[in-house]
């Protein structure tokens, strides 16, 4: 596997970009936007250079920009009035589109520019709901896609995760104002996406609520004695992968009887394997349809 992908069809620039396949095709024979290469056995494909203009074309396109006016535009005077509108609108579409890019082009630093621009203007919450929400919820549509490879997914959810984690950092070195209920984070056996429950952690300790994060594939037993140790709890958990929606029913049966012998903790549970199960016999388990139910319900404190 290249460590960069340079070549792109025409369907990756659509689900990158966000412009139909059609758009671009009249984009290119009628303005000359973009002039794809072609292969020694005569397909089609774009540069990265291509994916680049494409981007800055759609922030100018989606700002009101006509096509017929963007496309009489130097292009190496594009980036320069995209960057410009940024400065001034706060345009939170140039910054996505710089993740994207630092993204496909494994840019570390292009990462940390555009995530520093946005935090300059924005609180954390902001910049995680407005920004990298439609950015992750775009990521699972590109990796079935094949537009990017797993690699690409692993390493911009991996700084994503950086951010969430440096922001939870500074809350943890002050004491907690409550000392009940103590939140407990955890997912079960094989289940490794996290970013959510990293963020539900933010948002608990912002509160200043006592939180106790275990983070990925944690055996049900490992909760039992939390569960002993403290009088109210409530457990948070998060499933994407790992159960399937046929067996989470069971699953929360068995966690139950684990960390529930002799009281009634609560259970809130969040993923798309929870939205066809079937939670209707416990009581005490609460089912979120989304990470910004949650933070409403911390907001009304319970």
């Amino acid at each position: 596997m290249n460590a960069i992908k340079d070549h792109f069809s025409i369907k990756d620039l659509e689900n990158l970009s966000g412009i139909k396949a059609h758009t671009i095709r009249i984009w290119e024979k009628r303005y000359r936007l973009l002039s794809p290469k072609r292969t020694n056995t005569n397909i089609r494909f774009y540069t990265l250079k291509s994916l680049q203009k494409l981007l800055n074309v759609a922030s100018l396109y989606n700002h009101g920009y006509k096509i017929s006016k963007i496309a009489k535009i130097p292009e190496n005077e594009i980036p320069v009035l995209v960057r410009e509108i940024a400065s001034i609108s706060n345009n939170k579409g140039h910054s996505l589109n710089d993740i994207k890019m630092a993204m496909m082009n494994f840019d570390q630093a292009l990462f940390y520019n555009a995530y520093n621009n946005l935090i300059s203007e924005k609180s954390f919450r902001d910049v995680f709901f407005e920004v990298f929400i439609p950015f992750l919820n775009d990521l699972g549509i590109l990796w079935q896609t094949d537009t990017i490879s797993p690699a690409h997914e692993h390493f911009i959810s991996n700084l994503i995760k950086q951010k969430i984690i440096a922001n939870t950092e500074k809350l943890q070195q002050i004491t907690p104002v409550y000392e009940e209920p103590v939140f407990v984070l955890f997912l079960p056996n094989n289940e490794v996406h996290e970013i959510g429950l990293l963020y539900i952690n933010y948002e608990i300790m912002l509160r200043g609520y006592k939180s106790i994060y275990l983070g990925q594939s944690v055996p049900m037993e490992g909760l039992q004695n939390i569960a002993m140790h403290y009088s109210k709890v409530i457990f948070i958990s998060y499933f994407t992968i790992a159960p399937s929606a046929n067996d989470l029913a069971s699953y929360i049966k068995n966690l139950n009887m684990c960390v529930n012998a002799n009281t009634q903790h609560p259970i809130w549970v969040l993923g798309s394997q929870t939205k066809n199960a079937d939670l209707s016999l416990f009581k005490n388990v609460s089912r979120f349809s989304r990470l910004d139910d949650v933070v409403k319900k911390l907001q009304g404190q319970f």
